[in-house]
C-alpha cells in the first residue's frame, strides 16, 4: 500500500464512481461547450444539457466522493482505533497528504470556476426566449401565438419576469412545479388563464408604455367581409379615443383614463377568468370615492364569495398582449384585406370560417380536412371554379392551414375561445363586464355603455354614402338588418369569432 499517492479514504467504490461520473461529466462539457463554440446553428437543447444536466452529474459526482472518503475514513479509524475522531488531521510533510491538498486545491479552483461560467451561462440560457418556447412541447401553442405578436422582439423574461433577483427567484421557484407536472404529464390543457403569480402589469409593461405619456385619438380601419357569396366588404373606420395624461398634460381622458396616475380603479370578482364583477370602486386625486355593486348596496353588505380583488392594470384590458389567438373571422377577414385570400372565391368567406371553426383531432388531420372540404364544396358548387381560379383555390388553401397552425392547437385542446381577447367587445365580453353591466352605484347609476367615451365610428360600409360617413361619429348601423337589436345586445350574445352566426 506503500505506493498509493493519495490517503487511503479515497479508495473506495463509491469515490471511484463518483470520480469516474465527474471526470466523464467534466469531459462531455468541455465536448458540448465546443459544440456550443464551433457550431453556428445549435439548438436550445445543448445548453440545456451543458449548463444544467450535466453539471448536475458533476456536482453528484463530487458528492459521492466526498461521501465515500469519509465513510471509508469512519471505518479505517474504527477498525483501528474502536472510535472515531472528528478532528482533520493535515500533514504536509507526508506525500500522500500534500498530493491530496495539491489534488483538492486544483481541482476546487477549476470546479469553482467553472461554476461560475456555468451558472451564469444556464442564467442565460433559462433566460432566452428559444429555452422558453422550444424545450418544452406544452408551450407550443404560446411561443407560436407569440412569434406572430406585437411583441415578438421582446423577450418572455422581460415580461414575465422583469428585472431584480426577487422575481428571478419566485419565478424559478414556481417553475419547479411547472416542471414536475410536464414529467408527470399532470398539467391541464389547455394552460388556464390568467397567471396569478405574474409580476404586477405596472413593473414591467411601463418600462416602455405608460399611460401619462399616451394622448388624444388614432384611426383604425376595421377590415369585414359578409359571409355571402360576394364577400362584400364591410369596412368600419374608428377614431379611437386613446386617451391618458398626467397633472402636468391635462386631466386624464379616454380608455387609458382607467390606469391614469390620478384615478384608481379596484374590483372584486366571483370567477378565476376576471369575468363576472362583484363590484367596482373609483378612487380619484382628490379621495373621493365612488362604489358600484350588483345591487347598488355598499361593498361592505356584499355577501358573494369573492376570488379576487385587483387594482386595475394594463393587463385586464390588454389579457392577449403577447399570446393572441386570434378567431377564424378575424383572421380570415385580414387575409381577405391583404389579398392573400381572394374575394373573387364565392362564399369563401363563410367557408373558410367554418372549416377553420371545426374539431380536430390533431393538426394533421385539420390540414387535410381544410383541402379536402374547399375543394370539395367547389366541386358540388362551382366546379368551373377548379379550372378558371385553380391559383386563388390554392392559395386560400395554404393560407388557411397557416391561419390554423398560428391560432388553434388541438393538440393542447387551444382555440381563441379559450384566450378570449378583452381589448374591445366584438368577439369576448372584453368592456362589457363593467360598462353597461347589472353594477350600479347606490343611488343607481350605473357603468356607462357610451360608445363615444372610447371612439367614434367616421364611416362605415363599402360606400361613403351620405349618412355613412361623418366627422362627429356615426350610430353603428349591423352590416345585415337585426331591427335595431345591436344598439341593445352585446355582441357575443351572436358573435364568437367563429361559425355560429353561419
Amino acid at each position: 500500500m506503500k505506493d498509493r499517492q493519495l490517503p487511503e479514504s479515497v479508495y473506495n467504490w463509491t469515490s471511484v464512481i463518483g470520480a469516474a461520473m465527474a471526470v466523464i461529466s467534466f469531459g462531455l462539457i468541455l465536448l458540448t461547450l465546443m459544440i456550443e463554440v464551433f457550431v453556428e446553428s445549435s439548438t436550445p437543447y445543448v445548453g440545456l444539457i451543458t449548463f444544467i444536466i450535466l453539471p448536475s452529474f458533476l456536482v453528484v459526482g463530487l458528492i459521492l466522493i466526498a461521501a465515500g472518503m469519509l465513510v471509508e475514513r469512519r471505518r479505517i479509524v474504527v477498525g483501528k482505533h474502536g472510535h472515531f475522531r472528528p478532528e482533520l488531521h493535515i500533514d504536509l510533510k507526508n506525500p500522500r497528504h500534500r498530493n491530496a491538498v495539491v489534488i483538492f486545491t486544483g481541482v476546487t479552483a477549476i470546479f469553482l470556476m467553472a461554476t461560475t461560467v456555468g451558472g451564469y451561462n444556464a442564467y442565460k440560457v433559462t433566460e432566452s426566449v428559444e429555452f422558453c418556447g422550444t424545450v418544452c412541447h406544452v408551450m407550443h401553442p404560446e411561443f407560436t401565438a407569440y412569434q406572430t405578436s406585437p411583441h415578438a422582439r421582446v423577450s418572455c423574461a422581460e415580461c414575465h419576469i422583469g428585472s431584480g433577483a426577487g422575481w428571478y427567484v419566485q419565478s424559478k421557484l414556481s417553475g419547479a412545479y411547472q416542471v414536475y407536472s410536464v414529467i408527470a404529464n399532470k398539467y391541464p390543457q389547455p394552460i388556464p388563464t390568467p397567471v396569478h403569480s405574474l409580476r404586477p402589469a405596472r413593473e414591467t409593461c411601463e418600462h416602455c408604455h405608460w399611460p401619462e405619456q399616451f394622448f388624444g385619438a388614432r384611426k383604425d380601419v376595421n377590415q369585414h367581409f359578409l359571409g355571402d357569396e360576394e364577400n362584400t366588404p364591410y369596412p368600419i373606420s374608428l377614431l379611437i379615443n386613446v386617451g391618458g395624461g398626467s397633472e402636468e398634460h391635462g386631466a386624464a381622458e379616454g380608455i387609458h383614463w382607467h390606469v391614469a396616475e390620478s384615478n384608481r380603479v379596484d374590483y372584486a370578482v366571483t370567477d378565476d377568468k376576471r369575468l363576472d364583477m362583484e363590484w367596482v370602486r373609483l378612487t380619484d386625486a382628490q379621495g373621493n370615492i365612488r362604489e358600484w355593486t350588483l345591487d347598488g348596496e355598499s361593498i361592505q353588505s356584499q355577501t358573494a364569495e369573492v376570488s379576487e380583488v385587483r387594482t386595475m392594470d394594463c393587463i385586464d384590458c390588454h389579457n392577449r398582449p403577447s399570446h393572441v389567438y386570434r378567431s377564424p373571422a378575424r383572421s380570415v377577414n385580414t387575409a381577405m384585406a391583404y389579398g392573400r385570400i381572394s374575394r373573387d372565391l364565392p362564399y369563401i368567406k363563410r367557408e373558410a370560417v367554418t372549416i377553420l371553426d371545426d374539431d380536430y383531432e390533431d393538426t394533421p388531420a385539420a390540414m387535410t380536412a381544410i383541402d379536402e372540404h374547399l375543394r370539395g364544396f367547389y366541386a358540388d358548387e362551382y366546379p368551373e371554379v377548379l379550372d378558371s381560379q385553380a391559383a386563388e383555390l390554392d392559395s386560400a388553401i395554404a393560407n388557411l392551414q397557416t391561419i390554423y397552425r398560428q391560432t388553434i392547437f388541438p393538440e393542447m385542446k387551444v382555440t381563441w375561445r379559450d384566450y378570449p381577447n378583452h381589448v374591445g367587445h366584438s368577439e369576448s365580453i372584453g368592456c362589457f363586464r363593467c360598462h353597461g353591466s347589472d353594477l350600479t352605484t347606490a343611488d343607481g347609476e350605473g357603468i356607462s355603455k357610451d360608445c363615444s367615451l372610447c371612439h367614434s365610428i367616421l364611416s362605415q360600409g363599402p360606400d361613403a354614402e351620405e349618412g355613412m360617413i361623418s366627422a362627429a361619429g356615426l350610430v353603428f348601423e349591423h352590416p345585415v338588418d337585426i331591427y335595431g337589436e345591436e344598439l341593445e345586445t352585446n355582441c357575443t350574445e351572436c358573435h364568437e369569432g367563429g361559425s355560429e352566426i353561419y
